[in-house]
């Protein structure tokens, strides 16, 4: 039973991750910056960890070669103001695989020393950057159009402020990545207060002897991430520093396990390089790279040290003492060692009876953590469908503000029409008032005349009158027979050009792009100007609604054949007109690239 409910729960697994697409996490993946430019891990950091007066950069290759495009770079300048203030001025570019990234970052920190023991540092990046879909990236084959993106290019504001607090070797800090931030472009803030990225770090410094070499120390670290959408991030480094060379090993739950080694040669130059492998909880088993190079422009013995250095007598004693424990150290580990190997015997047999039961709980273990693994992932889907659900009533009610002042001006163009046709009423019953007085006036000089010749003036004025109402009537109908005739005619002659478009042979040109169909369920015959194909609902509305605020009203259709949505510009009766609003790029309103679409008859 057991077993099958572990097989349901890793299927269940398998079939939450196909159903997603896989991505980055919207942080700046700078969990292994342990020395230079560790101020992007918490600014504060520029004050003890960065080598101030340097000039760093560092490069990521995530989950690729590194001959292809990096994920994300970082060249900084930090130098340090005196003993308690630094700032930084730096570049940056990052692809999170949904948007890109282009800025500049600016650093400040300041420190204050509590005690002798205790120093706090406060710290903030101030992030400026333009910010686009990766997608615009992607170039396509004009032969073979898929889905495109429309292109968003907003301006973003970010701050991420760091505190770090130090107490002898010990060191306690806490950074937020965004906790503000504001879309200049969208006008409104970027990110919700649930999509914050908090920080935590808590690390310690142990110094060491290693021969010759000066300022040698290990600092274990530990940290913990939260991460918008996701589960929470949690790793682990260690450091080991000289003024030669250093070394370093980590895991992050996320990104995998990593080991990097570096260099200092001619006291100024610093190179380095790292190897990130995907662990099992990892989106991607593929290796991600890093290389960082600096230039220290200070003296040598400038060269930060270790948290909680005092002076070099008190190493010297640290040393002796190290000395004396090692040795201690040493002997009881060989008796711990001759005793290990009694009990080994021992425990083997005991280990035998106990392997069925050690098997139990590893299948329990191995199906709670496909259980947490699902659950993050569903968890990370609500999210991502709640984030396009508040994105997509925005434009709603974009739209609908637009519809009301649409209708508004319907309603004033209404007024003004019936103001309009109220001053028409006027004249006319002001035109009838003169027509009534001249009649009266007519018979008030009737009267005068004698009887007979009113007779004879009044038949003559009927006769004239049924003459002339005999004449609007046949003008009247007339003018009927005309329209009923033009009428006639035109629909003969759209139905002439619809049987003419229906029996037209289209040749296409060299090059042109041109589609023909028989038939396409809904659709008028004619040609279609097609301007983009999207198979993918989320990146159908962008485009629509880019061409909406371009001005352009877009129409669509899905076609049965392939479910894709086929956005067009407009429909023609002819080749030669498609043709012409295709080479015109639609009268200038639509530069992409367009191609027709036929349909031939319903």
């Amino acid at each position: 039973m057991l077993r099958t409910k572990f097989t349901f729960l890793l299927l269940l697994f398998v079939l939450v991750l196909r159903s997603q697409e896989s991505r980055l996490p919207a942080d700046m993946r700078q969990h292994n910056l342990t020395t230079y430019n560790a101020s992007l891990f918490n600014p504060a950091f520029s004050i003890d960890r960065n080598n101030a007066n340097s000039l760093a950069y560092w490069v990521r290759w995530q989950w690729q070669t590194i001959d292809g495009n990096p994920t994300t770079q970082f060249l900084n300048y930090t130098r340090k103001l005196n003993n308690e203030s630094a700032v930084g001025i730096a570049f940056f570019q990052q692809n999170t695989g949904v948007y890109f990234d282009t800025g500049g970052v600016i650093n400040y920190a300041h420190s204050f020393d509590l005690n002798e023991s205790v120093k706090l540092s406060v710290g903030a990046n101030i992030f400026g950057f333009q910010q686009s879909l990766a997608d615009d990236r992607f170039v396509v084959d004009p032969d073979f159009p898929l889905p495109q993106s429309s292109s968003v290019n907003d301006f973003i504001l970010q701050m991420a402020p760091g505190v770090s607090l130090s107490v002898e070797r010990l060191t306690l800090g806490f950074a937020s990545e965004n906790l503000f931030d504001f879309n200049f472009t969208e006008k409104e803030v970027n990110t919700e207060k649930e999509d914050k990225v908090y920080m935590g770090l808590v690390s310690y410094d142990f110094p060491v002897t290693l021969g010759a070499a000066m300022n040698a120390f290990v600092r274990p670290s530990m940290y913990l991430r939260t991460i918008p959408g996701q589960a929470n991030q949690i790793g682990f480094n260690a450091l080991l520093n000289t003024n030669k060379y250093w070394g370093q090993l980590g895991f992050n739950n996320f990104y995998g396990y990593g080991v990097g080694v570096g260099g200092t040669f001619f006291n100024h130059v610093s190179l380095g390089a790292l190897v990130e492998f995907g662990a099992d909880s990892s989106v991607s088993s593929e290796a991600s790279f890093e290389l960082m190079a600096a230039y220290f422009f200070g003296k040598p013995e400038e060269r930060h040290k270790m948290v909680g250095y005092v002076a070099s007598e008190e190493n010297e004693l640290d040393l002796i003492e190290s000395a004396a424990v090692a040795e201690t150290e040493a002997e009881e580990k060989k008796k711990t060692e001759a005793i290990a190997n009694e009990l080994e015997k021992g425990e083997e047999l005991a280990e035998e009876s106990k392997s069925e039961e050690k098997l139990a709980k590893k299948e329990e273990k191995e199906r709670r953590k496909l259980e947490k693994m699902a659950k993050d992932s569903v968890a990370k889907v609500e999210k991502e469908e709640a984030l396009a659900l508040r994105k997509e009533e925005k434009r709603l009610k974009k739209e609908a503000e637009e519809k009301i002042k649409e209708e508004e001006a319907l309603v004033e163009a209404t007024e003004k029409e019936a103001q309009r046709q109220k001053e028409i009423l006027a004249e006319k019953a002001k035109a009838t008032e003169i027509v009534k007085n001249e009649q009266e006036e007519r018979k008030r000089k009737l009267d005068s005349i004698s009887e007979a010749k009113q007779k004879e003036a009044l038949a003559a004025s009927e006769n004239i009158e049924r003459e002339k109402r005999k004449t609007e009537a046949a003008v009247a109908k007339a003018a009927r027979e005309k329209l009923d005739q033009q009428k006639l005619e035109e629909e003969q002659a759209a139905e002439k050009a619809k049987l003419a478009q229906q029996k037209e042979v289209v040749v296409p040109k060299k090059g042109e792009k041109y589609e023909e169909v028989k038939t396409e369920d809904g659709l008028e015959p004619g040609y279609y100007l097609i301007a983009n194909v999207f198979g993918t609902k989320k990146y159908f509305d962008a485009f629509m609604a880019d061409m909406k605020r371009k001005g352009i009203q877009p129409k669509s259709f899905l076609r049965s054949k392939n479910k894709f949505n086929y956005v067009y510009l407009g429909r023609y009766n002819t080749m030669g007109q498609a043709r012409q609003a295709r080479d015109g790029n639609f009268d200038g309103k639509f530069t992409g690239n367009t191609w027709i679409f036929r349909v031939v008859g319903e």
